[in-house]
């Protein structure tokens, strides 16, 4: 038989149509169909200036908008030859808001998965926490979800009075919650009974198919390009990469996956609490600090095509340029969404288990159609 799981179907994150085919309550082959929620990024910032396109990058994979906008800004500033000349308190205040919007992005992560299972409550739990961090964002932007905060040459405003000691505040209070989460569902039996040894992705498999971030993490390979490319001021931090063990069932399960995104949020912790230290020392706010003075009054970069790759909270987010050295707008731009390798795999790991565990495995895969359908 077959069946269609979507477009409407919460469980698939978003608007995608998964074709099952079905043996009964076995699933034989799942058929992804990309191509419901348009967002023509490619086609918008081939026809706007590398300033004008911050916006549409925000809205590729709109849960983790600051990672998106900071990979594009240090994509273009690279091929300018200007990334030296960033002041450190713009680079420390971008990784600061990244990594905030990362927890964010992994709470929803955790949260909506915590629904596909059944599980009600850690939903509601997430999204409370997650609300400190929304108005964390929208103090400092001016808005909640897509925020145009990271410019090519530094930043849309500086941080608020008080934005550190707020954000200090929410640290100390948001780490006995992940223990609680962890208490609630991470330990649970009933979620490991339905997640462990559910949709294994050999890590071989995982390399095939381009898979990053959690996905490939989980499969028990240390690859954060936040250490491999060491950009930005991620070199001076120190933090673990945490990869799959499998503690519960097998390496690369969907347990495995979901416990790397919720170790990964303590190490996020770790890396706001050192960036904070930072920006409240040797490079606290002076009253002459100008966060747009060094932005280019026109952005020409000389020809060339240039690849430029960040770690999102789903995976390599890469941006490929190919640049004529006359003009303000690129010449082509191709997007490398993490979602779009992630979600490729699921018909590799999903043969012969049943209806059910197909809904554990994409919550596990944590797509965004955002930035896959482009």
């Amino acid at each position: 038989m077959i069946l269609n799981m979507g477009p409407q179907h919460p469980s698939t994150h978003g608007v995608l149509r998964l074709e099952l085919i079905t043996d009964g309550e076995i699933v034989k082959e799942v058929i992804p169909h990309m191509g419901y929620l348009h967002r023509c990024f490619e086609k918008h910032a081939e026809n706007l200036t590398y300033q004008q396109t911050i916006p549409f990058a925000d809205r590729m994979d709109y849960l983790a908008s600051m990672t998106n906008a900071h990979t594009w800004v240090m994509g273009v500033e690279k091929m300018l030859g200007i990334e030296k000349e960033i002041p450190r308190r713009i680079e420390y205040i971008r990784v600061l808001v990244s990594e905030l919007n990362r927890i964010g992005s992994h709470l929803i992560a955790l949260g909506t998965y915590g629904i596909d299972v059944g599980a009600f409550t850690p939903f509601l739990w997430c999204f409370r926490d997650r609300e400190h961090i929304m108005n964390m964002l929208e103090w400092a932007s001016g808005s909640r979800m897509l925020y145009n905060y990271i410019w090519v040459g530094g930043l849309f405003y500086d941080l608020p009075v008080g934005f550190e000691e707020r954000c200090r505040e929410f640290v100390n209070y948001f780490k006995p919650k992940m223990g609680e989460l962890n208490e609630l569902l991470t330990d649970n039996q009933i979620f490991i009974s339905r997640t462990a040894n559910v949709g294994i992705l050999p890590l071989d498999v995982a390399i095939s198919y381009g898979c990053s971030g959690p996905m490939l993490r989980a499969s028990g390979l240390k690859w954060d390009l936040r250490r491999v490319d060491g950009y930005s001021v991620y070199p001076e931090l120190e933090f673990d990469v945490p990869i799959g063990k499998g503690e519960m069932g097998t390496t690369g399960d969907c347990w495995d996956r979901f416990k790397v995104r919720v170790d990964e949020i303590e190490q996020s912790l770790v890396i706001i609490e050192q960036c904070l230290d930072r920006l409240q020392s040797d490079l606290k706010r002076t009253p002459d600090f100008d966060p747009r003075a060094k932005l280019p009054k026109k952005i020409i970069p000389k020809a060339q095509e240039f690849y430029f790759r960040a770690e999102s909270p789903r995976g390599e987010l890469g941006y490929y340029f190919i640049t004529d050295g006359k003009s303000e707008i690129p010449k082509r731009v191709k997007a490398r969404a993490p979602s779009f390798h992630n979600l490729s795999v699921i018909s590799e790991i999903s043969r012969g288990i049943l209806i059910a565990d197909v809904v554990a495995i994409i919550g596990s895969i944590d797509i965004v159609l955002g930035e896959l359908d482009r």
